[in-house]
């Protein structure tokens, strides 16, 4: 004959009172529940115990589900700070070279970037002193040289902002940061009817920093007011 095991009096008792103690520890619950099973034999399937695993696995996933959903909008939130503090430091300057100075300097500290750079189509040649002046932020190009970047030369048409990994070669831009710079975002400038188009450049070491898999909608609201703030400067 074989004996049942008895509970102390006291840890019934516990039980009994609070049993969302054990309803509440999946150990437990799960230790019943294969105890459960042993008891009826081998030869028995029991389909509340089946459901019961598929119901849990289910909502372990849901939780990490939930998890990864929280994770995202705080991230989104952190970015939308990040973006707001940038543009209230690139509104900041009452001079032009102080604008263009700062996007590399604070402005790319707050974004978290490498690099910033600006590209302006003219069709005057790169020999105007005051553009030299302005140091490695700003650079000029011939008309069309922004679509031809943005694209690859590609027959395609450009986006207003591109996330992409680059090698490294673009010294005719990013000069001698070039060399680290493995992923970059292309904000494309409408600089207002009458000029010609613009380009604002991010350049992360991090070669996943910007990637095609981003959203974009921040840096095309960055993008928004850095146009809006450059047509104020070129009036």
């Amino acid at each position: 004959m074989t004996k049942t095991a008895h509970i102390e009096d006291t840890l019934r008792e516990k039980i009994i009172s609070a049993p969302e103690m054990i309803l509440d520890d999946n150990d437990l619950m799960n230790a019943l529940i294969a105890a459960n099973e042993k008891s009826m034999g081998g030869n028995i399937v029991d389909l509340r115990g089946i459901a019961m695993e598929r119901l849990e696995a289910r909502l372990d996933r849901l939780e990490d589900t939930h998890r990864s959903v929280i994770a995202a909008a705080y991230e989104n939130l952190a970015g939308t700070n990040q973006v707001h503090r940038a543009i209230l430091r690139m509104m900041d300057p009452l001079e032009f070279e102080t604008f263009l100075k700062d996007l590399d300097g604070e402005v790319a500290e707050i974004l978290r970037v490498d690099a910033v750079r600006l590209v302006l189509e003219t069709e005057q040649k790169d020999n105007d002193p005051s553009v030299r002046k302005l140091g490695d932020v700003l650079s000029v190009a011939e008309p069309g040289f922004i679509e031809t970047y943005l694209t690859n030369g590609r027959n395609v048409p450009s986006r207003p902002v591109t996330l992409r990994q680059i090698d490294g070669t673009t010294h005719e831009i990013f000069g001698d940061k070039a060399s680290f710079v493995r992923s970059e975002a292309c904000l494309r400038l409408d600089l207002g009817a009458g000029r010609l188009p613009g380009m604002l450049l991010m350049g992360a070491e991090d070669p996943h920093h910007f990637s095609p898999q981003q959203g974009s909608d921040l840096l095309a609201f960055f993008g928004g007011v850095f146009e809006r703030a450059m047509r104020r400067w070129l009036s």
